[in-house]
Protein backbone atom coordinates (compact mmCIF):
# COMPACT_ATOMS: atom_id res chain seq x y z
CA UNK A 1 0.00 0.00 0.00
CA UNK A 2 1.37 3.41 -0.95
CA UNK A 3 2.19 5.70 2.00
CA UNK A 4 1.54 9.40 2.51
CA UNK A 5 2.93 11.30 5.51
CA UNK A 6 1.22 14.42 6.84
CA UNK A 7 3.82 16.26 8.89
CA UNK A 8 2.78 18.58 11.73
CA UNK A 9 5.47 20.12 13.87
CA UNK A 10 2.93 19.76 16.70
CA UNK A 11 -0.36 17.91 16.86
CA UNK A 12 -3.31 20.14 17.78
CA UNK A 13 -6.37 18.65 19.47
CA UNK A 14 -8.81 19.99 16.88
CA UNK A 15 -6.98 18.19 14.06
CA UNK A 16 -7.13 14.66 15.46
CA UNK A 17 -10.60 13.82 14.16
CA UNK A 18 -9.66 15.22 10.74
CA UNK A 19 -6.78 12.76 10.52
CA UNK A 20 -8.95 9.88 11.68
CA UNK A 21 -11.46 10.63 8.91
CA UNK A 22 -8.73 11.05 6.30
CA UNK A 23 -7.09 7.78 7.30
CA UNK A 24 -10.33 5.89 6.77
CA UNK A 25 -11.07 7.56 3.41
CA UNK A 26 -7.57 7.01 2.05
CA UNK A 27 -7.38 3.41 3.13
CA UNK A 28 -10.34 2.70 0.83
CA UNK A 29 -8.24 4.04 -2.08
CA UNK A 30 -5.18 1.94 -1.31
CA UNK A 31 -3.30 4.73 0.49
CA UNK A 32 -1.89 4.44 4.01
CA UNK A 33 -1.89 7.73 5.93
CA UNK A 34 0.87 8.43 8.43
CA UNK A 35 0.80 11.45 10.74
CA UNK A 36 4.21 12.58 11.95
CA UNK A 37 4.49 15.25 14.62
CA UNK A 38 6.87 16.75 17.11
CA UNK A 39 6.30 18.81 20.24
CA UNK A 40 5.36 22.43 20.93
CA UNK A 41 7.90 25.02 21.92
CA UNK A 42 8.14 26.09 25.55
CA UNK A 43 5.87 29.07 24.84
CA UNK A 44 3.31 27.01 22.93
CA UNK A 45 3.18 24.37 25.66
CA UNK A 46 1.44 26.91 27.90
CA UNK A 47 -1.58 26.84 25.59
CA UNK A 48 -2.32 23.23 26.54
CA UNK A 49 -3.85 22.52 23.13
CA UNK A 50 -2.04 19.33 22.15
CA UNK A 51 -3.89 16.37 20.69
CA UNK A 52 -3.26 12.62 20.73
CA UNK A 53 -3.53 9.82 18.18
CA UNK A 54 -2.56 6.31 19.21
CA UNK A 55 -1.26 5.62 15.68
CA UNK A 56 0.68 8.83 15.01
CA UNK A 57 4.50 8.94 14.94
CA UNK A 58 6.37 11.19 17.33
CA UNK A 59 9.74 12.77 16.54
CA UNK A 60 11.82 15.15 18.64
CA UNK A 61 11.88 18.74 17.42
CA UNK A 62 14.75 21.13 17.89
CA UNK A 63 13.98 24.83 18.49
CA UNK A 64 16.11 27.95 18.24
CA UNK A 65 14.77 31.28 19.46
CA UNK A 66 15.58 34.19 17.15
CA UNK A 67 14.01 37.44 18.31
CA UNK A 68 10.32 36.71 18.83
CA UNK A 69 10.28 33.67 16.54
CA UNK A 70 11.04 30.00 17.07
CA UNK A 71 12.96 28.31 14.26
CA UNK A 72 12.16 24.60 14.07
CA UNK A 73 13.96 21.53 12.80
CA UNK A 74 11.69 18.48 12.67
CA UNK A 75 13.34 15.13 11.85
CA UNK A 76 11.69 12.86 9.36
CA UNK A 77 10.27 9.56 10.65
CA UNK A 78 12.62 6.65 11.16
CA UNK A 79 10.89 4.58 8.47
CA UNK A 80 10.75 6.90 5.49
CA UNK A 81 11.80 4.95 2.39
CA UNK A 82 8.18 3.97 1.65
CA UNK A 83 6.74 7.51 1.77
CA UNK A 84 5.54 8.64 -1.68
CA UNK A 85 4.22 12.06 -0.61
CA UNK A 86 4.97 14.41 2.26
CA UNK A 87 2.32 17.01 3.13
CA UNK A 88 4.02 19.75 5.17
CA UNK A 89 2.90 23.05 6.64
CA UNK A 90 3.91 26.12 4.66
CA UNK A 91 5.94 28.08 7.20
CA UNK A 92 9.26 29.85 6.63
CA UNK A 93 10.50 28.81 10.08
CA UNK A 94 10.24 25.06 9.43
CA UNK A 95 13.82 24.42 8.36
CA UNK A 96 13.14 20.75 7.68
CA UNK A 97 10.89 21.65 4.74
CA UNK A 98 13.74 22.94 2.59
CA UNK A 99 15.73 19.68 2.22
CA UNK A 100 12.50 17.88 1.27
CA UNK A 101 11.74 20.48 -1.39
CA UNK A 102 15.25 20.17 -2.82
CA UNK A 103 15.28 16.36 -2.72
CA UNK A 104 12.10 16.15 -4.79
CA UNK A 105 14.08 17.68 -7.67
CA UNK A 106 16.51 14.75 -7.43
CA UNK A 107 13.84 12.06 -7.56
CA UNK A 108 12.88 12.13 -3.90
CA UNK A 109 9.33 11.86 -2.55
CA UNK A 110 6.61 14.22 -3.71
CA UNK A 111 6.05 17.27 -1.51
CA UNK A 112 2.83 19.22 -0.97
CA UNK A 113 2.20 22.40 0.99
CA UNK A 114 -0.74 22.83 3.35
CA UNK A 115 -1.23 26.47 4.24
CA UNK A 116 -2.39 30.03 3.72
CA UNK A 117 -0.05 31.03 0.91
CA UNK A 118 0.78 34.23 2.78
CA UNK A 119 0.82 35.52 6.34
CA UNK A 120 -2.63 37.02 6.92
CA UNK A 121 -1.43 38.89 10.01
CA UNK A 122 1.63 40.42 8.35
CA UNK A 123 1.88 44.21 8.29
CA UNK A 124 4.58 43.99 5.58
CA UNK A 125 2.93 42.05 2.77
CA UNK A 126 5.83 42.80 0.40
CA UNK A 127 8.60 42.38 2.95
CA UNK A 128 11.50 39.95 2.84
CA UNK A 129 9.70 37.19 4.73
CA UNK A 130 6.72 37.24 2.40
CA UNK A 131 8.93 37.34 -0.71
CA UNK A 132 10.87 34.35 0.61
CA UNK A 133 7.60 32.51 1.15
CA UNK A 134 6.44 33.32 -2.40
CA UNK A 135 9.68 31.97 -3.91
CA UNK A 136 9.28 28.62 -2.16
CA UNK A 137 5.53 28.23 -2.67
CA UNK A 138 6.10 27.15 -6.29
CA UNK A 139 8.66 24.48 -5.32
CA UNK A 140 6.17 21.74 -4.44
CA UNK A 141 4.10 19.18 -6.35
CA UNK A 142 0.69 20.07 -4.91
CA UNK A 143 -1.07 22.68 -2.82
CA UNK A 144 -3.69 22.19 -0.11
CA UNK A 145 -5.14 25.66 0.48
CA UNK A 146 -7.23 26.42 3.55
CA UNK A 147 -9.90 28.35 1.64
CA UNK A 148 -10.44 29.89 -1.84
CA UNK A 149 -8.42 33.07 -1.12
CA UNK A 150 -5.12 31.24 -0.40
CA UNK A 151 -5.75 29.11 -3.47
CA UNK A 152 -6.18 32.21 -5.62
CA UNK A 153 -3.04 33.77 -4.11
CA UNK A 154 -0.97 30.68 -4.91
CA UNK A 155 -2.34 30.56 -8.47
CA UNK A 156 -1.60 34.27 -8.98
CA UNK A 157 2.04 33.57 -8.10
CA UNK A 158 2.47 31.01 -10.85
CA UNK A 159 1.31 27.71 -9.41
CA UNK A 160 -0.78 25.44 -11.67
CA UNK A 161 -4.46 25.71 -10.69
CA UNK A 162 -4.95 22.03 -11.57
CA UNK A 163 -2.61 21.13 -8.71
CA UNK A 164 -4.42 23.11 -6.01
CA UNK A 165 -7.03 21.61 -3.67
CA UNK A 166 -9.29 23.91 -1.65
CA UNK A 167 -9.92 22.26 1.71
CA UNK A 168 -12.59 24.57 3.17
CA UNK A 169 -10.86 24.54 6.55
CA UNK A 170 -13.16 23.53 9.39
CA UNK A 171 -13.34 22.19 12.90
CA UNK A 172 -15.63 19.53 14.30
CA UNK A 173 -18.83 21.28 15.40
CA UNK A 174 -20.97 18.15 15.65
CA UNK A 175 -20.59 18.12 19.43
CA UNK A 176 -21.35 21.85 19.62
CA UNK A 177 -24.43 21.38 17.43
CA UNK A 178 -25.63 18.57 19.71
CA UNK A 179 -25.08 20.76 22.77
CA UNK A 180 -27.04 23.61 21.18
CA UNK A 181 -29.94 21.29 20.42
CA UNK A 182 -29.93 19.89 23.97
CA UNK A 183 -30.43 23.23 25.75
CA UNK A 184 -33.96 23.22 27.13
CA UNK A 185 -36.47 26.05 27.33
CA UNK A 186 -36.25 25.79 31.12
CA UNK A 187 -32.49 26.28 31.08
CA UNK A 188 -32.89 29.34 28.84
CA UNK A 189 -35.49 30.86 31.18
CA UNK A 190 -33.24 30.28 34.18
CA UNK A 191 -30.20 31.80 32.43
CA UNK A 192 -32.20 34.83 31.31
CA UNK A 193 -33.44 35.36 34.84
CA UNK A 194 -29.90 35.10 36.20
CA UNK A 195 -28.60 37.72 33.76
CA UNK A 196 -31.62 40.00 33.85
CA UNK A 197 -32.65 39.34 30.26
CA UNK A 198 -36.20 39.56 28.99
CA UNK A 199 -37.41 37.14 26.33
CA UNK A 200 -37.51 40.15 23.97
CA UNK A 201 -34.05 41.52 24.84
CA UNK A 202 -31.63 42.17 21.97
CA UNK A 203 -28.68 39.97 22.95
CA UNK A 204 -25.32 39.71 21.21
CA UNK A 205 -22.39 37.45 22.02
CA UNK A 206 -18.64 37.74 21.70
CA UNK A 207 -16.88 34.37 22.00
CA UNK A 208 -13.16 33.85 21.58
CA UNK A 209 -9.75 34.92 22.79
CA UNK A 210 -9.67 38.48 24.08
CA UNK A 211 -6.64 40.25 22.61
CA UNK A 212 -5.81 43.39 20.66
CA UNK A 213 -6.32 42.03 17.12
CA UNK A 214 -9.94 41.32 18.06
CA UNK A 215 -10.50 45.11 18.42
CA UNK A 216 -11.83 44.85 21.95
CA UNK A 217 -11.92 48.65 22.38
CA UNK A 218 -14.20 48.90 19.34
CA UNK A 219 -16.36 46.10 20.71
CA UNK A 220 -16.89 47.95 24.00
CA UNK A 221 -17.41 51.36 22.41
CA UNK A 222 -19.95 50.03 19.94
CA UNK A 223 -21.74 48.14 22.72
CA UNK A 224 -22.21 51.42 24.59
CA UNK A 225 -23.71 52.99 21.47
CA UNK A 226 -25.99 50.00 20.94
CA UNK A 227 -27.23 50.21 24.53
CA UNK A 228 -27.98 53.92 24.04
CA UNK A 229 -30.03 53.15 20.92
CA UNK A 230 -31.59 49.87 22.07
CA UNK A 231 -32.51 50.17 25.78
CA UNK A 232 -32.79 46.38 26.19
CA UNK A 233 -29.50 45.51 24.49
CA UNK A 234 -27.16 43.07 26.29
CA UNK A 235 -23.71 41.75 25.40
CA UNK A 236 -22.41 38.39 26.61
CA UNK A 237 -18.62 38.00 26.48
CA UNK A 238 -17.23 34.46 26.56
CA UNK A 239 -13.47 33.84 26.62
CA UNK A 240 -10.27 35.13 28.16
CA UNK A 241 -7.02 36.71 27.12
CA UNK A 242 -4.66 39.67 27.61
CA UNK A 243 -7.38 42.31 27.20
CA UNK A 244 -9.96 40.57 29.39
CA UNK A 245 -9.25 43.06 32.24
CA UNK A 246 -10.58 45.86 29.97
CA UNK A 247 -13.84 43.98 29.54
CA UNK A 248 -14.17 43.20 33.24
CA UNK A 249 -13.51 46.84 34.13
CA UNK A 250 -16.21 47.99 31.71
CA UNK A 251 -18.68 45.42 33.07
CA UNK A 252 -18.28 46.81 36.59
CA UNK A 253 -20.39 49.85 35.60
CA UNK A 254 -22.60 48.19 32.98
CA UNK A 255 -25.17 45.71 34.26
CA UNK A 256 -26.02 44.77 30.66
CA UNK A 257 -22.43 43.61 29.93
CA UNK A 258 -22.04 40.01 31.08
CA UNK A 259 -18.50 38.63 31.33
CA UNK A 260 -18.73 34.86 31.45
CA UNK A 261 -15.09 33.78 31.15
CA UNK A 262 -14.17 30.57 29.38
CA UNK A 263 -17.15 28.30 28.80
CA UNK A 264 -17.15 24.87 27.17
CA UNK A 265 -19.59 22.15 26.19
CA UNK A 266 -23.25 22.72 27.00
CA UNK A 267 -22.39 25.81 29.03
CA UNK A 268 -20.87 27.45 25.94
CA UNK A 269 -23.89 26.36 23.88
CA UNK A 270 -26.23 27.94 26.44
CA UNK A 271 -24.49 31.32 26.08
CA UNK A 272 -24.93 31.15 22.31
CA UNK A 273 -28.61 30.18 22.62
CA UNK A 274 -29.23 33.37 24.59
CA UNK A 275 -27.93 35.52 21.71
CA UNK A 276 -29.12 36.39 18.21
CA UNK A 277 -25.98 38.00 16.74
CA UNK A 278 -22.24 37.46 17.18
CA UNK A 279 -20.08 40.58 17.52
CA UNK A 280 -16.47 40.36 16.39
CA UNK A 281 -15.12 43.65 14.98
CA UNK A 282 -11.59 42.27 14.78
CA UNK A 283 -9.92 39.27 13.15
CA UNK A 284 -12.23 36.52 11.93
CA UNK A 285 -10.98 32.93 12.00
CA UNK A 286 -12.40 29.47 12.51
CA UNK A 287 -14.91 30.68 15.09
CA UNK A 288 -17.11 31.74 12.16
CA UNK A 289 -17.97 28.03 11.87
CA UNK A 290 -19.41 28.23 15.41
CA UNK A 291 -21.50 31.24 14.36
CA UNK A 292 -22.99 29.17 11.55
CA UNK A 293 -23.71 26.20 13.83
CA UNK A 294 -25.44 28.47 16.37
CA UNK A 295 -27.23 30.53 13.69
CA UNK A 296 -25.79 33.75 15.16
CA UNK A 297 -24.72 35.92 12.19
CA UNK A 298 -21.24 37.35 12.74
CA UNK A 299 -20.63 41.09 12.32
CA UNK A 300 -17.04 42.25 11.75
CA UNK A 301 -15.07 45.11 10.20
CA UNK A 302 -13.63 44.59 6.73
CA UNK A 303 -10.23 46.10 7.50
CA UNK A 304 -9.29 43.73 10.34
CA UNK A 305 -6.44 41.23 9.90
CA UNK A 306 -8.74 38.34 9.11
CA UNK A 307 -7.75 34.73 8.68
CA UNK A 308 -8.60 32.85 5.49
CA UNK A 309 -11.93 31.67 6.96
CA UNK A 310 -13.17 35.23 6.38
CA UNK A 311 -13.91 33.83 2.90
CA UNK A 312 -16.95 32.09 4.38
CA UNK A 313 -18.64 35.35 5.33
CA UNK A 314 -20.99 36.56 2.61
CA UNK A 315 -21.80 40.05 3.83
CA UNK A 316 -25.52 40.65 4.07
CA UNK A 317 -26.35 36.95 3.77
CA UNK A 318 -24.78 34.90 6.59
CA UNK A 319 -23.17 37.79 8.45
CA UNK A 320 -22.00 41.34 7.87
CA UNK A 321 -18.66 42.99 7.10
CA UNK A 322 -18.74 46.72 7.89
CA UNK A 323 -16.68 48.78 5.46
CA UNK A 324 -15.76 51.65 7.77
CA UNK A 325 -13.74 51.36 10.97
CA UNK A 326 -15.59 53.56 13.45
CA UNK A 327 -17.45 52.17 16.44
CA UNK A 328 -20.42 54.31 15.40
CA UNK A 329 -20.73 52.70 11.97
CA UNK A 330 -20.29 49.24 13.48
CA UNK A 331 -22.99 49.88 16.08
CA UNK A 332 -25.30 51.27 13.39
CA UNK A 333 -24.88 48.13 11.30
CA UNK A 334 -25.65 45.86 14.25
CA UNK A 335 -28.65 47.95 15.31
CA UNK A 336 -30.08 47.71 11.80
CA UNK A 337 -30.02 43.92 12.06
CA UNK A 338 -31.75 43.89 15.45
CA UNK A 339 -34.45 46.32 14.31
CA UNK A 340 -35.28 44.32 11.17
CA UNK A 341 -36.54 40.94 12.44
CA UNK A 342 -37.15 39.61 8.94
CA UNK A 343 -33.59 40.39 7.89
CA UNK A 344 -32.19 38.79 11.02
CA UNK A 345 -34.28 35.65 10.47
CA UNK A 346 -33.03 35.35 6.88
CA UNK A 347 -29.40 35.72 7.96
CA UNK A 348 -29.89 33.12 10.69
CA UNK A 349 -31.38 30.69 8.17
CA UNK A 350 -28.40 31.23 5.88
CA UNK A 351 -26.04 30.52 8.78
CA UNK A 352 -27.82 27.21 9.41
CA UNK A 353 -27.49 26.41 5.70
CA UNK A 354 -23.75 27.12 5.67
CA UNK A 355 -23.23 25.08 8.82
CA UNK A 356 -23.95 22.08 6.59
CA UNK A 357 -21.31 23.18 4.08
CA UNK A 358 -18.28 23.95 6.25
CA UNK A 359 -17.90 20.66 8.07
CA UNK A 360 -14.94 18.57 9.14
CA UNK A 361 -16.29 15.66 7.09
CA UNK A 362 -16.24 17.74 3.93
CA UNK A 363 -12.73 19.00 4.69
CA UNK A 364 -11.50 15.43 5.18
CA UNK A 365 -13.07 14.36 1.87
CA UNK A 366 -11.48 17.31 0.03
CA UNK A 367 -8.10 16.48 1.58
CA UNK A 368 -8.31 12.79 0.71
CA UNK A 369 -9.46 13.52 -2.85
CA UNK A 370 -6.58 15.95 -3.34
CA UNK A 371 -4.01 13.44 -2.07
CA UNK A 372 -5.32 10.80 -4.46
CA UNK A 373 -5.32 13.28 -7.36
CA UNK A 374 -1.71 14.23 -6.60
CA UNK A 375 -0.58 10.62 -6.52
CA UNK A 376 -2.42 9.81 -9.76
CA UNK A 377 -1.02 12.84 -11.56
CA UNK A 378 2.52 11.81 -10.67
CA UNK A 379 2.04 8.16 -11.56
CA UNK A 380 1.99 6.76 -8.01
CA UNK A 381 -1.61 5.50 -8.26
CA UNK A 382 -3.68 4.31 -11.23
CA UNK A 383 -6.09 6.81 -12.79
CA UNK A 384 -9.02 4.69 -11.64
CA UNK A 385 -8.30 5.77 -8.06
CA UNK A 386 -9.28 9.37 -8.90
CA UNK A 387 -12.54 8.26 -10.46
CA UNK A 388 -13.34 6.26 -7.36
CA UNK A 389 -12.53 9.13 -5.05
CA UNK A 390 -14.48 11.74 -7.01
CA UNK A 391 -13.15 15.02 -8.42
CA UNK A 392 -10.88 17.01 -6.11
CA UNK A 393 -12.03 20.47 -4.98
CA UNK A 394 -9.58 22.46 -7.05
CA UNK A 395 -9.51 26.19 -7.67
CA UNK A 396 -10.69 27.26 -11.09
CA UNK A 397 -8.45 29.38 -13.30
CA UNK A 398 -9.60 32.95 -13.45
Amino acid sequence: MIEVAVVQYRLLHYRTKLFELMRELLQKKGVSLRVVHGQPSAVERLRNDEGYLNWSENVVNRFWRIGRKDIVWQPRPARRDEVALYVVMQENRLLSNYPLQLQRLLGGPLVAFWGHGRNYQSLASHGLRERWKVWWLRRVDWWFAYTPSPAAYVRQHGFDAKRITVLDNAIDVSGFAADLASVSAGELRQARQQLGLAATSQVAIYCGSIYAEKRIATLLASADLLRARLPDFHLIVVGDGPEAPLVRAAAASRLWLHVRGIRTGRDKALQYRLASVMLNPGAVGLHIVDSFAAATPLVTQASALHGPEYDYLVSGENGLSVATDSAASYAEAVANIFTQPGRLATMQANCARDAQRYTLERMAQNFADGIVACLVRHGRLPASATAAAGPPATVKPG
